[in-house]
């Protein structure tokens, strides 16, 4: 059965009116103030909570000099991929003759839409080509990771400026690093081992300058986290409110327990002293103004 949230007297099915028969308070409006205004403190709560974040995203990108550099050299690794990583020559292969390559990123996924992979993994099994296909797929895999990680480690700056951004910027550029040079080892694995397997066809494998480029830009990258994690990216925090008391001061008073009432005391005291404020400045100026015109009737007569 229900009661009236006001007096707790028992209403009955013929208690129907809007008003409670033992007190008189209206039963649908009672509280709605109050509702009201927990809603709009759970709002400004909650928005000062986004703008905390909206403010690391800004200071992870723009923070400081250091970081506006970090953008454009988190973006140099993708762009050196364009410059040959390496180049293969094969000689005197029948009807084409001598056929010479260079790859690059825009190579490299050309190569990923034609692969075989079943005709790949058959080679894998085989024992007289194994050794270099396993070197082949071995830099084929380890320069795609490390594109992988330098593409996660791009999209990871919105969260630089987090707990742990610091450190999973650095170790997903180190993780970039090592898959880069692993890819370099099986390169040339893949390039001695096809001397041997296709001897007279297969004439030279070489390491580009791309590749180089590429790892010193993501050395570079490392180095500038390192230095931004000892320096510190500052964050500007913009000043929020919750029911004009700091937002600050509002989370510790809800997570020490406080009352709801002395809090909403608390919130009427700021209100008031915002108000008085604004008051005095309105006064202030309209004095200013006051004067000013009484000086322009001064100047006149």
């Amino acid at each position: 059965m229900a009661k009236c949230p006001k007096c707790g007297r028992k209403l009955t099915l013929l208690d129907w009116r809007p008003n409670c028969p033992g007190c008189g308070v209206n039963l649908v409006y009672y509280g709605l103030e109050e509702k009201l205004l927990d809603e709009a403190d759970v709002a400004e709560a909650e928005h000062a909570k986004l703008q905390k974040r909206i403010d690391r995203l800004k200071a992870s990108f723009i923070g400081s000099k250091l970081t506006i550099v970090r953008i454009f050299l988190s973006i140099l690794p993708i762009a050196a991929l364009l410059i040959p990583l390496c180049e293969i020559k094969f000689a005197n292969i029948p009807f084409k003759g001598e056929i010479s390559s260079s790859v690059n990123l825009i190579t490299l996924v050309n190569v990923f839409m034609e692969l075989d992979f079943d005709g790949l993994f058959a080679m894998l099994g085989s024992s007289t080509m194994s050794p270099m296909f396993i070197g082949y797929a071995g830099a084929l895999v380890g320069i795609t990771l490390s594109l992988v990680f330098v593409l996660v480690s791009l999209f990871a700056l919105m969260a630089a400026c987090g707990p742990k951004g610091n450190v999973r910027n650095i170790i997903l550029n180190s993780i970039a690093i090592v898959f880069s040079v692993a890819s370099i080892i099986f390169f040339t694995n893949f390039s001695s081992n096809a001397a041997k397997v296709l001897p007279g066809m297969f004439e030279s494998g070489k390491i580009g300058a791309g590749i180089f480029v590429y790892i010193g830009t993501l050395v570079a990258l490392l180095a500038l986290n390192i230095v931004i994690a000892r320096k510190g990216s500052p964050v500007k925090y913009k000043q929020c409110y919750v029911g004009g008391i700091p937002a600050e001061q509002y989370f510790e008073l809800v997570e020490k327990g406080t009352s709801k009432e002395e809090i909403r005391k608390m919130m009427n005291e700021a209100l008031d002293a915002i108000e008085a404020e604004k008051a005095t400045e309105e006064a202030k100026k309209a004095e200013e103004e006051l004067n000013s015109l009484a000086e322009e009737a001064t100047v006149k007569k």
